[in-house]
């Protein structure tokens, strides 16, 4: 697998030590070169799926121009959504009607993350910031050593924080001060992102860009265990990035997570120890249903990895370089958008697409969110939407 597994009209951003840049593929073929990562053009379908718009609102501008994935959560039927520009609202997720709107006054990366009554959000200034769910006031604002990509995470006691610089950092819950921080090893060249955090138990599981996901003591911050997902390889330094970006998903007991030219794997969360593992290159995250793992590779092959470890369920190429989202479980379907904002439906059972609507032309590269046969989406020019998926008569 190599670095020019990604979409042409995909920007893809690196960091080289401490300088931050965005190139786009295209900008590496000339005119009259093949370029073998062209999306591919979409075929029709055989429709069998039903998706209705129920609502739309609008949220700022979205993502901004930070290439950011700021992505909403649900929690008690409000939807709660950022906008890069520094608007953070709550949304009713049954008609999508405003609860309250608040600007912050600062730029968003990351978010947002719910516990108990309270948001956490990161900064693109280096600031991880509480706030009241139920009306966006601000409870504390703590200061970091780099971006926070990812919606920081809490669980009462504590809130965690990853940062762009390969920090983990937790926060004492009421006041914001600085409770410990671990140190990863950042390499040379890195995608510019980070997976979410995930608060389990006593423990912080967070995965980094040297290929390793960790399980960190809430009390300490001392290793508890390491799996290695990926390990870098390769002459060059493009080669060899390992990232893990994407969100990782958990289930009766195991860990799935997923690197960028590298693997997908299972792994218990008990002790750290590797279950199984597939090759992949994904920077969007994996999701589990039907008894598979769901993971979109930089190629665009959609893929059902049995979650047993025996092996591929099905696999699915008709989206090739297409710039797919992370996989999102939906009814008996796994819903995915790419780079030209169409929402594809695959059924779970043999990975057919059997539904497809553009919501928006911007794409969506936040996470989508399901909640029984609705979906909710959140492009990334601001829209945030509500579709119902069922099957046609």
């Amino acid at each position: 697998m190599n670095c020019l597994k990604l979409p042409k009209l995909v920007a893809v951003c690196l960091a080289v030590t401490t300088l931050a840049g965005c190139e786009t593929i295209g900008g590496w073929f000339s005119d009259d070169e093949y370029d073998p990562t062209e999306p591919v053009e979409l075929t029709d379908i055989d429709q069998k799926v039903k998706l209705s718009k129920r609502w739309s609102t609008s949220i700022g501008d979205g993502q901004g121009k930070g290439f950011y994935k700021i992505t909403p959560v649900l929690a008690e039927n409000t939807l709660y959504v950022a906008a890069a520009e520094g608007v953070v609202a709550a949304v009713d997720a049954t008609n999508g009607r405003k609860l309250w709107s608040a600007k912050l006054g600062l730029a968003i990366s990351g978010g947002v993350g719910y516990h108990q009554n309270s948001l956490f959000l990161g900064g693109a200034d280096g600031t991880v910031l509480r706030l009241n769910a139920s009306d966006g006031s601000e409870v504390w604002r703590a200061e970091v050593s780099g971006e926070v990509l990812a919606a920081p995470q809490g669980n009462g006691e504590l809130g965690v924080a990853q940062t762009y610089d390969g920090k983990l950092i937790a926060f004492d819950h009421e006041t914001g001060e600085q409770r410990w921080v671990h140190l990863s090893d950042v390499p040379v060249l890195t995608l510019r992102g980070t997976s979410t955090p995930i608060v389990v138990d006593n423990f912080a599981i967070a995965g980094f860009a040297d290929g390793k996901v960790l399980a960190l003591s809430l009390d300490n911050g001392s290793v508890a265990w390491e799996a290695r997902v990926a390990i870098p390889q390769g002459r060059s330094e493009i080669e060899r990035i390992v990232d893990i970006d994407g969100s990782m998903a958990m289930q009766s007991g195991e860990l799935y997570a997923a690197s960028y030219q590298g693997r997908v794997a299972a792994v218990d969360l008990r002790v750290g120890r590797k279950i199984w593992q597939q090759n992949v290159s994904s920077v969007s995250g994996v999701a589990v249903g039907f008894g598979n793992v769901y993971v979109a590779d930089q190629d665009g092959t959609v893929s059902a990895y049995l979650r047993n470890g025996q092996g591929v369920r099905w696999q699915n190429i008709q989206l090739g370089y297409r710039g797919l989202s992370r996989p999102t479980t939906v009814s008996s379907y796994v819903a995915l958008m790419d780079f030209e904002g169409y929402l594809h439906l695959f059924s779970q059972v043999d990975g057919d697409i059997v539904g497809r609507t553009r919501p928006d032309g911007s794409g969506a590269r936040a996470d989508m969110i399901a909640q029984g046969n609705r979906l909710y989406i959140y492009s990334n020019n601001g829209k945030l939407m509500a579709y119902d998926v069922a099957g046609l008569e």
